[in-house]
């Protein structure tokens, strides 16, 4: 079915006078000879896999519940491989930019000294950390993660909607998605040249590794959730039982004013049984009054102090 050309919108798949886009034209074929009845049944069947595997999204102030499906459009949007390099390197270059800019604010604040922004755009910022001044980060990375929203707006022309920089998620829906295209439509990607995103996970593993403390061979990652009912709780089972971590509550953690090693009691409890045996350690600045440790007190207890 043909959707009529809006010009206030720009049409990913077809042009100003309704003929297909290069890039789109093998799926276009595909979705023509495809009769509708099987695409409905393929997406109540993707419905069913996300609801029994639990791929869902909170939705808070609503009487219908508090959790829905994510939205599944069998309609892919096709990025031409010209235009996503340009996005890889414009995003990567974004990025870098971003920790430089933190860096600098948390250090000389030259980009404040120069003039370039007003000091109480920074300063009084209500997320401006004035503790964290002179702290140097490992790798000068402020921002491991960044969820970057894009938005096409015409041929080959992109905006930044907004940077997401402090905890970003919605990365496994992402992949969720790709993986079910696979499993219901595996014809789509046996005739197109298609990039890869299984590596994500052990890319992002490592880049949580990297960033441990000076010393540390084998750091454990754990993922700190406010509970059962936040928002991205379908991403963090997700990251959880991808990597078999162990599961962190802030009001289970306990502070800290001074560095230390802690290790797990013999008798920790069944859902911190993946690190048994393990210890972590934290250097933690001694002035901040309330850092949290990311160790449960109910399976770890301090057992030295680091030099």
């Amino acid at each position: 079915m043909r959707v009529p050309n809006n010009p206030a919108f720009f049409d990913e798949m077809h042009t100003s006078d309704g003929q297909v886009r290069p890039h789109y034209q093998a799926f276009a074929d595909w979705l023509q000879r495809t009769p509708e009845p099987r695409i409905a049944q393929k997406r109540r069947e993707a419905e069913l896999a996300f609801h029994r595997v639990g791929i869902t999204f909170t939705v808070y102030g609503e009487k219908s519940g508090t959790e829905r499906l994510i939205p599944f459009d069998i309609i892919p949007r096709v990025i031409p491989a010209a235009e996503w390099q340009m996005l890889d390197a414009g995003l990567r270059q974004r990025v870098k930019a971003l920790n430089l800019f933190l860096h600098d604010i948390y250090h000389d604040q030259r980009i404040v000294k120069s003039g370039v922004l007003p000091p109480e755009l920074v300063l009084g910022n209500e997320q401006f950390r004035p503790q964290m001044r002179g702290i140097s980060v490992p790798g000068d990375i402020y921002a491991h993660i960044a969820g970057i929203d894009v938005v096409r707006a015409g041929e080959g022309e992109y905006y930044v909607l907004e940077d997401n920089l402090r905890v970003p998620s919605g990365v496994s829906y992402m992949l969720e998605n790709r993986k079910m295209m696979m499993r219901l439509f595996p014809e789509l990607f046996a005739r197109q040249s298609i990039a890869p995103v299984e590596d994500y996970p052990d890319a992002l593993l490592e880049n949580l590794r990297s960033v441990a403390p000076a010393g540390i061979e084998d750091p454990t990652v754990a993922v700190l959730t406010p509970g059962a009912y936040t928002r991205p709780i379908s991403s963090m089972r997700f990251w959880r039982n991808r990597w078999a971590l162990s599961w962190l509550r802030g009001r289970t953690c306990w502070f800290a004013t001074t560095p230390f090693t802690c290790a797990p009691r013999a008798d920790c409890s069944a859902s911190m049984s993946s690190i048994v045996g393990s210890t972590m350690t934290f250097s933690i600045p001694k002035f901040f009054a309330v850092t949290p440790c990311w160790a449960c007190p109910d399976c770890f207890v301090p057992i030295a102090p680091v030099a």
